[in-house]
């Protein structure tokens, strides 16, 4: 193949290609029908014309006919009156019309029988054109149905894909907000246990060790003051307990004396001496 075959066929098929994608099978297939109606038309013309014809060929033949009748009579009234020779030129006249009829007569068994064919085309043609324009209402249909399903699939695609794309949208949003949640619930318990307590004034390292060891000599200083509180506080409550003792004592030894000085007074026979 030659490089201007190859380029033209390759012009060729980007056409084919081109007119593919813009062709309508609907409206090609209105076309072709409409084509079709044309040729019927066009048959069913021929048809009217060639019984136009035979119809002509019918009146000719008619005429020559009566004309033919009238030489026969004018021929039988020349030989009544004696007159030959007139009767012989009406009879040779009458016989050249016999010849234009037999030819009007073929001519006319062929027009007839041309116009049987047109007849049998056109009806042929015509039940040809209905089952076309069936066939291709049907197709048509076909067509529309299957183009609505595969805009139908391309909508349903596009709202997959949007959807797709709404639930990515989605779960990156619920990951933010998870992360947004954790990082809060970190912010509150750092400020819970102090460790961002002031986050206008951010501490460093360093900051946060010699504050600690504030904090723990604070505590130590605290607990050596609260030993020293106990171990004055011990002695004092020794003697005040040493001294309630000795307290209840004395009470004790007062309420016997004082118990059997009544008790003698009160029992004389039981000490005669101070009777005396």
């Amino acid at each position: 193949m030659g490089v201007f075959s190859r380029i033209s066929a390759i012009f060729q098929a980007k056409a084919n290609k081109l007119l593919n994608r813009v062709e309508d099978p609907r409206e090609t297939l209105d076309l072709s029908y409409e084509k079709q109606l044309e040729s019927l038309t066009k048959v069913r013309r021929s048809v009217a014309d060639v019984a136009t014809a035979r119809k002509r060929i019918e009146l000719q033949a008619a005429q020559l006919q009566k004309q033919a009748d009238k030489l026969q009579e004018q021929a039988k009234a020349a030989l009544a009156q004696g007159n030959e020779p007139l009767a012989r030129e009406a009879l040779s006249r009458r016989a050249a019309i016999g010849e234009q009829l037999r030819e009007l007569e073929s001519q006319h068994a062929q027009v007839t029988e041309q116009q049987e064919k047109l007849i049998e085309t056109s009806q042929r043609l015509q039940g040809q054109v209905e089952q076309f324009r069936t066939r291709k209402e049907t197709l048509k249909a076909s067509y529309t149905a299957a183009q609505a399903q595969t805009q139908v699939g391309e909508a349903i695609s596009g709202i997959s894909k949007s959807l797709g794309d709404a639930g990515g949208a989605m779960q990156r949003a619920q990951d933010k907000i998870a992360s947004m949640q954790a990082r809060a619930g970190a912010l509150d318990e750092l400020l819970a246990s102090g460790a961002l307590s002031n986050l206008d004034q951010p501490v460093d390292d360093i900051q946060a060790q010699l504050d600690k060891v504030s904090a723990g000599t604070q505590i130590d200083s605290e607990l050596a003051a609260l030993k020293a509180e106990l171990a004055a506080s011990g002695p004092a409550a020794a003697l005040d307990q040493g001294s309630e003792d000795k307290t209840e004592d004395a009470e004790i030894v007062r309420d016997s004396v004082t118990g059997g000085e009544g008790q003698a007074a009160a029992d004389p026979v039981s000490n005669p001496g101070k009777e005396n």
